[in-house]
């Protein structure tokens, strides 16, 4: 039987919260909306950007079966089922499964810094034990564990595994498992730190899973669009060097920092944090609504930008903890 295909934007959801805490799940309709209306291919629950770690277990079931039941068919719906074991995994997987995902990503198990050849035990013996279609994330800044592209080739025949999320920052890595047309589809992360993107795409990935696409989902599917004529490599150009500024707000702090704090200002249904994560404020917040600004996007998807709040600018004078590029913290956390 034939693998399922997903190219283009592969975005990242943040959970968005109640004032009580609850998770919202009205505002997970309105942001899936959202998403189905301007290009996303698939979303990924509880990845990174849904604070999964956040999660009680009761709450991580409940979004599969909750947001589950809001599929039109226009977008692939996957669901972050990394646990701190094998065995835990394994369940998560099959109660996604059982609930109506489309797939799954799983990243190592945290903490634990397992061997590489345990490592990759772990992952044959997740898609051994389902028929859904899952994805790998190689994501050692969090986890601690790395898998070099050989092993990923390795992983990449068994027949449940259908994406692949790169996010190291080893451009080679990228090239190697390009090269060799493995029977998936190959993403990496939006960090502009990472560095990643623009190889990948240039060297026939797929798309981007991306975070980025929370607040500009339109741009980030353009900027996922697998190139195949002669015109798509200026497209990109054009694209990547306009949003580069968002990119870089994006990932000025921890995931999802940055982009849930950006949502809430600008009038999405994103809630808080959860503690001990806090809200960007002052003019680490201002810089990033500069840049939706300066980059039209408030008139491109009616954003509001609040008053109150002084221009980037003026604020870097007075504070010292205003946003600025980074490094790519914001391509870890477990199932992203």
């Amino acid at each position: 039987m034939a693998k399922m295909t997903i190219e283009g934007s592969f975005v990242a959801l943040i959970t968005p919260f109640n004032h009580d805490g609850s998770v919202d799940f009205a505002a997970f309709r309105t942001l899936l909306r959202f998403q189905e209306d301007h290009g996303t291919s698939a979303v990924l629950f509880m990845g990174s950007t849904g604070e999964p770690t956040m999660l009680s277990p009761e709450e991580r079931r409940q979004v599969v079966v909750e947001t589950a039941r809001m599929k039109t068919g226009r977008m692939r719906f996957f669901y972050g089922c990394t646990g701190p074991s094998t065995e835990a995994t394994i369940a998560n997987v099959r109660f996604a499964r059982d609930h109506g995902a489309d797939g799954a990503i799983i990243a190592a198990p945290p903490y634990i810094c397992a061997s590489e050849d345990d490592t990759e035990r772990f992952f044959i013996d997740v898609a051994d034990a389902t028929d859904l279609p899952l994805g790998i994330y190689n994501n050692p800044p969090r986890v601690q564990t790395d898998l070099h592209w050989t092993r990923l080739l390795r992983l990449f025949r068994h027949p449940n595994y259908v994406v692949h999320k790169e996010s190291t920052a080893r451009v080679a890595q990228v090239a190697q498992v390009l090269a060799a047309r493995p029977d998936v589809a190959v993403m990496c992360c939006d960090s502009p730190a990472l560095g990643l993107v623009v190889p990948t795409m240039a060297l026939g990935g797929h798309g981007t899973a991306n975070m980025t696409g929370n607040v500009a989902p339109a741009e980030m599917a353009v900027l996922s669009r697998p190139w195949r004529g002669a015109g798509d490599a200026e497209t990109f150009r054009e694209a990547y060097l306009r949003l580069l500024p968002l990119l870089h707000f994006t990932y000025s702090a921890i995931n999802p920092v940055p982009v849930k704090s950006l949502m809430r200002a600008l009038g999405l249904p994103a809630g808080d944090l959860r503690r001990p994560l806090r809200a960007l404020e002052g003019g680490a917040l201002a810089s990033g609504l500069d840049v939706v600004r300066s980059l039209g996007l408030d008139g491109t998807y009616a954003y509001t930008i609040p008053s109150g709040i002084p221009a980037a600018a003026e604020s870097r004078v007075q504070e010292s903890g205003a946003a600025t590029p980074s490094a790519p913290q914001g391509c870890v956390l477990p199932g992203a």
